[in-house]
């Protein structure tokens, strides 16, 4: 993070847009998230994926979140006033991740408001979409995000 934030709370007004930049997913990175983290068959062994309905080796949900967040990082939230996050509302894995997918992360800001017993602080809820090489919505999450205000609140 750098010492003067390049975005503030302000800065994420509604219907914006931000796009990270990509990342491609190698067979090798699957199986050790998930023999790490999430073991399955259709993750860890890519025989016995082809016998699921998968019918191949695909990233856990869990490595396909952790990616999202990672170009979320490197694209604006390093970058930014982050507070952090309140939570999670949504979150759905739409397609399958598998090996060789390149994948990007979009971000729309929803909706905005100030932190009512925060004055210094301002939400904002947004909608991001890590997007496959073919343009296909892989995940799709909504949150809210914590910022500092440029200009807090008297």
């Amino acid at each position: 993070m750098s010492e003067t934030p390049r975005l503030w709370w302000e800065d994420f007004v509604v219907g914006k847009v931000l796009t990270s930049g990509t990342v491609e997913v190698t067979k090798e990175e699957i199986v050790d998230f998930a023999r790490r983290y999430d073991p399955q068959r259709f993750h860890v062994d890519e025989e016995a994926a082809k016998q699921t309905m998968f019918g191949g080796l695909i990233a856990s949900g869990w490595m396909t979140a952790s990616l999202t967040m990672r170009l979320m990082c490197d694209a604006y939230l390093l970058d930014s006033a982050s507070l952090g996050s309140p939570g999670v509302e949504q979150l759905k894995w739409l397609k399958p991740v598998r090996p060789g997918d390149v994948l990007q992360v979009r971000t729309t800001v929803l909706e905005t408001r100030p932190m009512g017993s925060k004055p210094h602080i301002g939400l904002a809820k947004s909608r991001m979409e890590t997007v496959n090489q073919h343009g296909e919505v892989v995940l799709a999450m909504e949150a809210w995000g914590m910022y500092r205000r440029r200009e807090p609140a008297a």
